[in-house]
């Protein structure tokens, strides 16, 4: 039989879930070794390889086997709780990693017994991340590495980084970075949180001063990271701005369940607003369906960028709408309690919150303005702005 052949089509899928059901019965089952289950038989993430949670059947099933699970009350892996791991690490993994790394990696990803976060930004890198200073050193099997990295979601929560250094600073900026796999209990690793304009630390800062990575939990050649860093830059951007929803989800649905619930707030300058950010909304629901749909046949393209753009956009004015629309009632903000969320709830707080959390959609994930320049070069096909640094070596950059 053929590798096509053998391949499950949807039919086969329900199949498989429904024999998988029938061995370990949700109600009655860990939900832990349901997942690990789960992603032993192949049923987690069904595009990737087999053995490594995977059939290698068509990205696009994967929603038959997910209503599947979901119809039978089975529990979930809490997605946005390990977005960056399932979003970023995994697709890294399975891309560059070695298949050590991947057998020792992706099932405690999946199951989400391991927490991922993303060292890539540094404060003295700005958006420029090929500038970055955080050095590593090698030494015989291990590397040392040196730095600070910000920014960073869910460090204080994370098992594991994905970490790019710099590994050669007599070559130009982006040809002397490696990618890691950094171990976040590592005694030279500090996490120290970041208090935001919400009053939270959902980020922190991470300083890592003398932390000892092996070469095994190198992904890629020495010097090549910035070619991996890019494959987990357009995953990461599909992840924040490309996730499928339904008509009037996310805060779209939000504002316009407030403008219905409120006539007595209506005016027609914001009822004709809604409704340019509600078509707006629908065109960016619709595009990224597409996305998806090129997805299904190949890696994630500067396409993402372009997604992204769009979501931090529609965030920011339909925030400021809903306060708009609540007048007084909009500006009541209260909650500026020191907190480490594990996740970030936009539907289940109030307006206020909202509008300040949505100031941030600008600039993590790569900033707007480093979008815009991807869109326009890499999509367009626009020609670069002019890079005067591009040739020389990191060392003699001025900083």
């Amino acid at each position: 039989m053929s590798a096509a052949a053998a391949t499950p089509d949807a039919d086969g899928l329900r199949e498989r879930v429904a024999d998988f059901l029938a061995a370990h019965d949700p109600a009655a089952t860990d939900r832990l070794a349901f997942l690990r289950a789960r992603f032993d038989a192949g049923l987690a993430w069904i595009h990737f390889p087999e053995g490594l949670g995977g059939l290698g059947a068509p990205r696009s099933l994967q929603p038959v086997v997910d209503a599947a699970f979901e119809a039978a009350g089975a529990p979930g892996n809490d997605p946005r709780r390990i977005g960056i791991g399932l979003g970023m690490a995994a697709p890294t993994l399975l891309q560059y990693g070695t298949d050590a790394q991947k057998q020792r990696f992706l099932r405690p990803l999946w199951t989400g017994e391991e927490v991922w976060c993303q060292l890539f930004s540094e404060p003295g890198a700005g958006s420029d991340l090929a500038g970055l200073a955080t050095r590593a050193v090698r030494d015989g099997d291990t590397w040392t590495v040196d730095g600070q990295k910000v920014w960073t979601s869910s460090a204080h929560l994370a098992r594991w980084a994905i970490l790019i250094a710099r590994t050669d600073p007599g070559v130009p900026k982006h040809r002397g970075i490696t990618y890691f796999v950094c171990d976040m209990t590592d005694p030279g690793v500090e996490v120290r949180p970041l208090r935001q304009l919400t009053g939270e630390a959902e980020f922190n800062e991470v300083f890592l001063t003398g932390v000892r990575i092996p070469d095994a939990h190198r992904l890629g050649e020495v010097g090549d990271g910035w070619r991996v860093a890019q494959a987990t830059l357009m995953n990461e951007r599909v992840a924040i701005g490309g996730g499928s929803v339904p008509r009037e989800g996310g805060m779209i649905g939000t504002v316009a369940r407030t403008w219905r619930e409120c006539p007595e707030l209506r005016t027609h300058d914001l009822h004709q607003r809604l409704l340019g950010l509600w078509a707006d909304a629908e065109v960016a629901r619709l595009t990224g369906e597409r996305l998806r749909q090129q997805l299904r046949r190949g890696r994630p393209g500067p396409e993402g960028s372009a997604m992204k753009l769009a979501f931090a956009r529609l965030n920011q004015e339909l925030s400021g709408l809903e306060v708009e629309l609540l007048a007084e009632d909009g500006l009541g903000y209260d909650d500026w309690t020191m907190r480490r969320p594990e996740l970030v709830d936009f539907t289940g707080r109030d307006a206020g919150y909202r509008y300040l959390r949505a100031k941030g959609n600008s600039i993590e994930g790569g900033t707007s303005e480093i979008l815009l320049n991807i869109i326009a070069e890499r999509v367009l096909g626009l020609p670069p702005e002019p890079r005067d640094d591009k040739d020389l070596p990191w060392k003699d950059l001025p900083r």
